[in-house]
């Protein structure tokens, strides 16, 4: 792949995400006027275990083998503030209470480096060129994967960490009982699961009173099989950027100068 700068020129700025999951790494340079990847995402397995440095070492490999010489946005699965980690539901326990920004400043050179949870990238990106554009009102965004992560704005505005995946249903958390990962665990249909996901909902909409939900992660590309099934009374509408969510939101939020 060639080395592609951080600069400016007739297709808009341009900006480098990486979206860390509980199975997988990736990233991809950003069009931060269009939201597009410029290039093809470059993806790595997430290392097992997920220490802090293993995961570094392949963010390190993700930029240098992008050829990116700028800053980058990263994302981290659970909750960021102020670059340090809080909480590790689904990596390496080792995590919690380190300093994000400063590992991995130090894994890139020195490079400035903006540190995200990876669900409110993923709803930044939908609000700025997905299915939330242009929304006025209350968006909350959900992620159905190895949890469900989860990203509220309203008019555009993000209340950082909002972590509603561990949301207490009844005795379980809504991530154990609804993600993608309870469904292949359980071995459920989609009208099963969606049944599961139907009750999240309510009780967020109960809660919450959301305009609409927006729902992401790699099961949404199946959507029309499951989202036509929920029950809740407020609009449901697939992501748009799916899996480069993260990696676009990312992005942006480090343009943006962003660190929550």
């Amino acid at each position: 792949m060639s080395d592609v700068a951080a600069t400016t020129d007739s297709s808009g700025q341009k900006g480098f995400g990486i979206d860390i999951g509980g199975s997988g790494v990736k990233g991809g340079v950003v069009d931060l006027a269009s939201g597009e990847l410029l290039t093809d995402r470059i993806k790595y397995d997430t290392p097992q275990p997920s220490t802090p440095e293993a995961v570094a070492e392949v963010v390190a490999k993700i930029v240098d083998e992008a050829g990116w010489d700028g800053p980058v946005g990263i994302t981290y699965p659970g909750v960021v503030r102020d670059g340090k980690i809080l909480t590790a539901a689904n990596v390496d326990q080792g995590w919690i209470g380190t300093d994000a920004a400063e590992l991995f400043a130090k894994a890139l050179g020195g490079r400035p480096v903006a540190v995200l949870n990876d669900a409110d990238a993923a709803a930044i990106a939908e609000d700025r060129f997905g299915a939330a554009k242009d929304s006025q009102g209350t968006v909350l965004l959900l992620t159905f994967g190895t949890g469900i992560g989860s990203g509220l704005l309203r008019g555009g505005v993000l209340v950082p960490n909002t972590e509603l995946g561990h949301l207490k249903i009844g005795k379980a958390e809504a991530e154990h009982m609804a993600s993608s990962h309870a469904k292949d665990r359980d071995e459920l249909s989609y009208p099963e699961w969606a049944k599961r996901v139907s009750v999240v909902l309510e009780e967020l909409e109960s809660l919450l009173w959301p305009d609409v939900f927006v729902v992401g992660g790699g099961i949404s590309r199946k959507a029309d099989k499951w989202v036509p099934l929920l029950t809740c009374r407020t609009p449901v509408v697939p992501a748009v950027l799916r899996n480069s969510a993260g990696i676009v939101g990312a992005a942006h939020a480090i343009a943006a100068g962003a660190q929550p």
